[in-house]
């Protein structure tokens, strides 16, 4: 038996965010074992606590969906990072957590009760090509002219984001699942309105092993998003984006650039406390 926490990430309210399924002390489960336990709590992602490897790291995280083993994602992070909190973890640093994963070293700072991860350098980046822009407009059932702009941003998973004229026409989507292809990773967002609680609509389509999903709340694709945004001067330093709307989430993305860095931040909640046999 060992520890397990379930966390949802990206509210301050139990039920409105993305969960994440946490096992602790995990350094003796094998790969197999992992995938197994992903595949059966049928979430998102499923993470795993284990000793670093590198000095500089509190922790290192191996973090799998349903189908495969991701070497970042966002929502994950963040979740892993509270409930490693809650079971007594201490930084090397105060204020200050160093997470080591696939993509390497990831660094998440505490601002009070809010966790923020920075986020991680793009693997791929850039316009897509217009060949593309079709592909994707037939998938999102709208006009090639209705997509402002399409830019590749992975960073772990292979995401394409999207940019609409508005909120509304990015909560309006009825995707057509068999119609994405070979890219199975779309991110959609547009701008709300001056003035609102969040500034910034966002919808993730997955295509996971054969099964098309939207995902409620994404770090990841955000990170990407403003890594596109906010040096482009298309959004502010600091933003909030809402996402997980049409799956009666209440999602909060905070996002910030500061000291060279942008950060995505959020709200976590600790729903689920317990043990599990693995």
């Amino acid at each position: 038996m060992r520890a397990f926490s379930q966390v949802d990430v990206f509210t301050d309210e139990f039920l409105s965010g993305n969960p994440v399924a946490v096992v602790h002390d995990a350094d003796d489960l094998t790969t197999g074992q992992m995938a197994a336990f992903a595949r059966w709590t049928n979430l998102s992602e499923t993470t795993f606590l284990l000793s670093p490897t590198d000095p500089a790291a509190d922790y290192r995280l191996r973090i799998f969906t349903t189908s495969r083993e991701l070497p970042f994602a966002g929502h994950p992070t963040l979740g892993s990072a509270r409930a490693w909190l809650e079971r007594g973890g201490t930084p090397k640093t105060a204020g200050r957590l160093v997470q080591e994963c696939g993509a390497g070293l990831v660094a998440v700072r505490r601002d009070g009760d809010r966790l923020a991860f920075a986020a991680p350098p793009l693997r791929r980046s850039g316009p897509v090509p217009p060949s593309t822009v079709d592909v994707l407009a037939a998938a999102l059932r709208v006009e090639p002219g209705d997509i402002l702009a399409a830019r590749w941003a992975e960073n772990g998973p292979a995401w394409v984001a999207v940019q609409l004229a508005s909120a509304e026409a990015v909560l309006a989507l009825d995707p057509d699942p068999a119609a994405f292809g070979e890219y199975p990773d779309v991110g959609v967002f547009g701008p709300h309105p001056p003035g609102g609680e969040a500034d910034f609509e966002v919808r993730a389509f997955v295509d996971e092993d054969g099964t098309f999903v939207e995902d409620p709340v994404t770090g990841s694709l955000n990170a990407a998003i403003a890594q596109w945004l906010i040096p482009a001067a298309v959004a502010p330093a600091a933003y909030v984006a809402a996402q997980g709307t049409k799956l009666h989430r209440r999602g909060r993305v905070h996002i910030e650039q500061s000291d060279g860095e942008i950060w995505v931040g959020g709200d976590t909640v600790v729903g689920i406390t317990g043990h599990v046999a693995l």
